[in-house]
């Protein structure tokens, strides 16, 4: 392990990826940061993570930072959320905070326990039909319409379970998820938000993030949507870099 915290990154994915899908993105701040380690760790009910897929957000972030250790983290949609989790019960651990497509949660309870509904028919659909359909109609959404079928990773998709999905959803989904807007000032670790052009509810999202965490920047990648790291690696990559530089370096 890096004797510098600042120096080693850990890196979190979203939902139905896995630790491979920041492979690309790793190669790139590994020529960027040539003094920069990285991580990327499987989420419960994702690739091989060897933790019961019904671990909850915190469970998750435990999960995280027990891998991690002191560290820069970095999360992605659903691992941003976990990466939040960590640095409000793990300030110890996180060291600095890079957050991809991420919200802090739902504030209004009936849209939220509305998400908790929709998350559960989700859940049963991917019970039902398997990753395999569920994921033609996952990378579907126009969430990801930037996705290229290479950029997608369809086939690194595959290695998740039906069981490993559906609980992870069910117990990690939005809709389960505490609010931690009225939390996010505990947090004193430079931040650094990302979105992209396309995805104009994660950049509202974003932009909120930023204003409400003391020490953040808010960054937006052009021409991409809501999977940055994916459609456009190397502007992210650029942006990550620019900032531990500008923070870390």
């Amino acid at each position: 392990m890096t004797a510098d915290p600042a120096q080693r990154l850990v890196l979190a994915h979203g939902f139905t990826q896995t630790a491979r899908s920041w492979t690309r993105l790793e190669a790139l701040l590994a020529e960027q940061l040539p003094a920069v380690t990285s991580l990327a760790v499987d989420l419960p009910g994702h690739g091989a993570c060897d933790v019961e897929p019904d671990a909850d957000l915190v469970a998750s972030a435990e999960h995280l930072v027990a891998l991690g250790g002191p560290a820069i983290y970095v999360g992605y949609s659903m691992g941003g959320r976990v990466a939040l989790h960590a640095a409000l019960t793990r300030p110890d651990a996180v060291r600095g905070l890079v957050l991809i497509g991420a919200t802090a949660g739902i504030d209004d309870p009936v849209e939220r326990a509305e998400r908790r509904a929709a998350d559960e028919t989700l859940a049963a659909r991917i019970e039902q039909i398997g990753v395999d359909a569920f994921l033609d109609e996952w990378l579907a959404s126009p969430l990801f319409a930037g996705l290229t079928a290479e950029s997608a990773q369809r086939d690194e998709r595959l290695r998740n379970t039906a069981h490993g999905l559906a609980t992870s959803l069910r117990h990690t989904g939005t809709g389960t998820q505490e609010p931690l807007w009225p939390r996010l000032d505990e947090i004193r670790v430079p931040a650094l938000i990302i979105a992209g052009e396309h995805d104009p509810k994660f950049r509202a999202l974003g932009e909120r993030l930023a204003a409400g965490l003391s020490d953040a920047t808010m960054a937006i990648v052009p021409d991409a949507g809501h999977s940055v790291h994916l459609e456009q690696p190397d502007a992210t990559a650029g942006v990550i870099s620019q900032w531990w530089r500008g923070r870390f370096g």
